[in-house]
């Protein structure tokens, strides 16, 4: 007799459909099993053949933390390529990658957590290098664009599964975990979401991450805003994925809940359906979820919804169809073609700032002086991957123009370290160390990547080592011994010459001078501690600190000036280190370039006038262009940064980069950084109003373009925009034409400009062509909050054409058939607090904790709040509001009197108990509304009655 073949399982048929299979895989696992699934580290099922399954692979420009890898530019500087095609082929070969390094390392995930979506509004945000700009409809493409790269392009398996960071309103490292982001209903609908919903609405999106904050009250891990709007903009399940220890921070930090079980709860019902909390060990989150089920706060039902999500992206991957899946035998890693998208990508992400007198390109046989501290860097930030393949700007000039005709001079300022006995800190000799580079083994978690213990520890004697010293702004020194080894601390407490360049979650490379008597104490930062020369070697220690005098060798501005003076043009590379001032977990504080390196400048300069800046960072900076001739900026370029600079300083390729972002000319300029109303502050492009060192979309070439015969014709619901762009100038170049649109006679404000569209192409010396773009007419639509939805308001708007948002080629005016805007029907409806045209002083807040909004004064002090045009028809003699806490409410209409005062002497329970309190009130026709809140009190609804 023959045993019988066992029949397959409905979740083993690849014939079905996926949601059939997952409906057959769900009662077949245990609840045990299933709870267990809902942890980042998924377990494996033995019984069932199903593997272990992890969220989230780091691959935002590269494939990251994993060990080597192709590294891309910054995601900032593929936002400022403005080039679509050229993002989806980076995400294909990202993709690609993940592939390939996954069938040698099954650490390596295929459920991606890139790209980042949210908007550059502040420039001083620490992780402005992860986003793409700060506007929605350039942002959606790009991030459409990657996202359809790693996504792959077969109709049913996945190469990866990307997922969207941070869902919502994020932009500031200060107190990101515990900070409210105040956004009003316009910003959130017009600005916030939009960049998200039209990268979801692209199709290629597994999923979102909630960010840390939380945003109007509430953290955005029990946003309702996860089921009211993301879920709605697909059929597809998305997986919503918490960030890193953030289910805990809803109690620990946040204190939101009272308990981890409540929270757990809150989260799983709100929408999150895996847990990033605990490292690789999955027992807290499945013991808070038992709880929650022990509780009744969950169902078995509530725990199926979630894993049916993480199914779903991983029947899409192909991990139940092995021999289906198109991807499972890619092994495309650091191929030619790879390397040389990721130049190109570099190239293409060069901004010509300015080019005064055409000092740019340079002539062939120029004798080129490169200074400065990113001169010979080739620098990565905290989600790149480790470099195969680098170059500097200083190796990609020697490369262009030969090593004869470049001379070097970082800047650094060279000193010793001497103690009060005379002696001087000095490096010992490591000639066995092994040449480690951070990283280059892979971690699931860098963070708890441990510094070098192999090496001796720094001692004192009578010579001592020259150390290169570096500040890089706020007083924050890095020093480097002569074999290019950063001073570092590792766990023992030891400072030894380690690492190779500044990094870690806790940055164990960065020191600080501190005055004392007659030197200096130096304070090593990631401690907190003092340094200390001890008998068993230097060391960081809670006492005893040595008392150091600094010993100028050599100033870093005299190097310069030096070779900038026998030069015939000067390149100074000034820029960020991605790790220092500025980064994940640290907002940067100004604008302006740090003082080490304006000093480096201006010694150039005053060394010889023909200097051009290159800016090499992560964000834009307020720098004085007046006196240099040439400025470009890029982003930090990934593997071929250095070569793709001299390529566009050579004339090799002419620049084409587009600023994803305003560059301000001031910290003046700016406002506060946790202030998210970009209407009311008046920020980004789309609002401000004063003169930028560099607008939104500006970038100049080496050719000229002329822009002509603009038409506009509105039909089948949208607007058709067609014109003719020609290359006026004598080389080959990239134009990037960009759509923008303004409403001439608003009824409320609107953007003072904002991108319909815009196409990035390439012409030759003397070609046209001509563009078209098909505009929806919802492109024209705001948010109204007096109808609490989106509106076409009829009348008046610029179409205009051009190379930049200021530098406006073509224009004409046209009529767009809308609806006219009517008085809000305050006498019907009332107003809901959040619902407001203008506010000073005001925060949004949570009106519960599962839903709705309330307003409240900031720092509990007085607030107003303005709502136009309210129509009170025939009449009210009655007004209402629901408040709780304590404090008081008073109303105005237009600029009279006071007309109602409300006082809640009594606090309410809590702040989520709110009780109606009414006065007289006379008031007929429209009238604009202004409220005045006093103390600290919460007002979630105004109504009018009699």
């Amino acid at each position: 007799m023959t045993a019988q073949t066992p029949p397959t399982p409905p979740f083993r048929d690849p014939h079905l459909p996926f949601a059939k299979r997952i409906d057959d895989l769900l009662t077949r696992l245990t609840l045990d099993e299933k709870v267990s699934f809902l942890h980042q580290f998924a377990p494996a099922v033995d019984r069932l053949g199903i593997a272990a399954f992890r969220t989230g692979q780091e691959a935002l420009h590269g494939v990251a933390w994993m060990g080597p890898a192709t590294v891309f530019p910054q995601a900032v500087g593929l936002g400022a390529t403005w080039n679509t095609d050229l993002v989806r082929r980076v995400g294909e070969a990202v993709s690609k990658e993940v592939r390939a390094m996954r069938a040698r390392d099954d650490r390596v995930g295929l459920n991606v957590w890139a790209p980042t979506v949210n908007l550059l509004r502040h420039p001083l945000w620490g992780r402005n290098e992860e986003g793409y700009s700060e506007d929605p409809k350039l942002t959606s493409a790009i991030a459409t664009a990657y996202t359809h790269g790693l996504r792959g392009d077969h109709p049913v398996y996945w190469r990866t599964a990307p997922v969207l960071k941070h869902w919502l309103a994020h932009n500031n490292e200060t107190d990101r975990a515990t900070s409210s982001s105040s956004v009003r209903p316009r910003v959130l609908h017009e600005y916030d979401l939009r960049a998200f919903k039209e990268t979801v609405e692209a199709g290629a999106v597994a999923g979102v991450m909630p960010a840390y904050n939380l945003i109007n009250g509430r953290p955005n891990h029990v946003s309702p805003y996860l089921r009211e709007h993301l879920r709605t903009w697909t059929d597809e399940d998305l997986l919503v994925c918490s960030d890193a220890g953030a289910p805990s921070n809803l109690v620990d930090h946040e204190h939101y809940f009272d308990t981890h079980e409540e929270a757990t709860a809150a989260a799983l019902l709100a929408g999150v359906d895996s847990f990033t909390d605990h490292g690789t060990d999955g027992s807290q989150i499945v013991a808070r979820v038992e709880g929650a089920l022990e509780q009744g706060l969950l169902t078995e039902a509530d725990i199926d919804t979630a894993v049916r999500r993480q199914l779903s992206v991983r029947f899409r991957l192909g991990e139940f169809d092995p021999h289906d899946d198109p991807h499972a035998d890619s092994a495309e890693f650091d191929t030619p073609a790879h390397r040389a998208l990721a130049q190109e990508a570099a190239e293409q992400a060069v901004v010509l700032l300015k080019n005064d007198d055409d000092l740019l390109p340079l002539a062939p046989d120029s004798r080129v002086a490169v200074v400065g501290l990113l001169a010979d860097e080739c620098k990565l930030d905290w989600y790149s991957g480790t470099l195969i393949h680098r170059s500097t700007p200083l190796e990609g000039l020697y490369e262009r123009f030969g090593a004869k005709r470049v001379e070097f001079a970082e800047g650094v300022d060279r000193v010793r370290l001497k103690l009060a006995d005379g002696t001087f800190l000095h490096v010992p000799a490591a000639p066995e160390a092994g040449d480690e580079v951070r990283g280059a083994e892979g971690a699931l978690d860098p963070a708890l990547l441990a510094g070098r213990t192999d090496l001796p520890p720094l001692t004192a004697d009578a010579t001592g080592t020259e150390f290169a010293l570096v500040d890089w702004g706020e007083g924050v020194l890095t020093l480097r011994a002569p074999d290019g080894r950063y001073l570092s601390v590792a766990d023992d407490g030891f400072v030894r010459a380690a690492a190779d360049q500044p990094g870690g979650w806790v940055v164990q490379e960065t020191f600080r001078l501190e005055p004392h008597e007659n030197g200096h104490l130096l304070r090593h930062l990631g401690s907190g501690r003092h340094v200390s020369v001890a008998a068993d070697g230097v060391k960081v220690a809670a006492g005893n600190a040595s008392i150091f005098e600094l010993i100028i060798v050599e100033r870093g501005a005299d190097a310069v000036a030096r070779v900038a003076a026998a030069a015939d043009v000067v390149l100074v590379v000034a820029g960020n280190d991605p790790h220092l001032n500025g980064r994940e977990t640290e907002d940067r504080t100004t604008l302006a370039l740090p003082p080490q390196q304006e000093r480096l400048l201006r010694a150039a300069r005053a060394a010889n006038p023909r200097t051009v800046l290159a800016l090499v960072s992560a964000y834009p900076y307020a720098v004085d262009t007046a006196r240099l001739p040439a400025v470009l900026w890029t982003a930090h370029g990934g593997q071929a940064a250095g070569t793709a600079l001299a390529r566009v300083l050579a004339g090799d390729v002419s620049p084409a980069g587009r600023l994803p972002q305003t560059w301000y000319a001031a910290d003046a300029d700016l406002p506060d950084l946790l202030d998210y109303d970009i209407l009311g502050a008046r920020q980004t492009y789309l609002y401000f109003e004063g003169t930028p060192l560099f607008p939104f979309g500006h970038g100049l070439s080496y050719a000229s373009f002329s822009y002509t015969d603009l038409t506009t014709e509105v039909t089948d619901g949208a607007l058709r925009v067609s014109f003719t762009v020609a290359n006026t100038g004598d080389v080959t170049a990239d134009e990037v034409a960009q759509l923008y649109t303004r409403a001439v006679e608003p009824s409320s404000v609107r953007p003072r400009r904002e991108l319909l569209a815009h196409r990035r192409l390439t012409l030759a010396p003397g070609e046209r062509t001509g563009l078209t773009f098909e505009v929806p007419l919802s492109a024209f639509e705001f948010w109204d909050v007096a109808r609490g939805g989106r509106r076409l308001e009829h009348g008046p708007y610029d179409v205009l054409v051009g190379a930049s948002s200021e530098d406006i080629r073509l224009r004409t005016t046209l009529v767009l058939d809308g609806e006219v805007a009517a008085p809000r029907p305050a006498a019907e409806r009332g107003l809901a607090a959040a619902d407001f045209d203008e506010q000073s002083g005001i925060a949004i807040v949570d009106r519960t904790k599962t839903e709705g909004d309330a307003v409240t004064p900031k720092g509990d002090g007085s607030g107003e709040l303005v709502y136009r045009d309210c129509d009170f028809g025939q009449g009210v003699t009655e007004v209402s509001a629901r408040l709780s806490g304590a404090g008081t409410l008073e109303l105005a209409l237009d600029g009279g009197p006071l007309l109602a005062v409300l006082t809640l002497t009594e606090p309410t329970r809590d702040l989520y108990t709110y009780t109606s309190l009414t006065a007289g009130i006379v008031a007929e026709g429209v009238h604009d509304v202004r409220l005045r809140l006093r103390g600290p009190l919460r007002l979630a609804h105004v109504g009018f009655s009699g």
